[in-house]
């Protein structure tokens, strides 16, 4: 395993990913690391962005647990039918196969870092509530 570091303006240079129409979600993200594009097998993580008012990523669920923290802007996270208030600061534990979204609430961009126990994020199958799931966009 090698180090990797990503320059600081890396999300403005790269293309954002997106989950393949139709899909209800307003939600796009910017992978940070994952293999085989970073050198790691224990863990994957990103940036999500959702815009203003309409931002939105759908209930859903996954095998895997995850972590969120929020860098910016304020939203409504729900988390097996519990809806928390969540802004700038706030860290959110979501345990494997919880049913969890988030709604961008404010005027300003929701973004959040986010963290998977897996070494690729192409592991992650996201099982959206009411549909048969599938694998994001990469």
């Amino acid at each position: 395993m090698s180090p990797t570091i990503l320059r600081a303006r890396y999300t403005e240079t790269t293309p954002s990913e997106t989950f393949p129409a139709p899909s209800n979600n307003n939600v796009s993200w910017h992978t940070l690391i994952s293999a085989p594009q970073t050198d790691t097998t224990d863990l994957s993580a990103g940036i999500a962005i959702c815009p203003p008012q309409t931002g939105r990523l759908c209930p859903h669920r996954h095998d895997q647990a995850e972590i969120y923290h929020i860098l910016e802007g304020e939203g409504d996270m729900t988390v097996d039918g519990v809806t928390t208030k969540v802004q700038a600061g706030c860290t959110v534990f979501i345990p494997r196969n919880a049913e969890h979204g988030i709604v961008n609430t404010g005027d300003e961009v929701l973004r959040w870092f986010y963290v998977f126990a897996v070494g690729s994020f192409g592991e992650i199958v996201y099982r959206f509530s009411g549909e048969a799931g599938g694998k994001a966009k990469l």
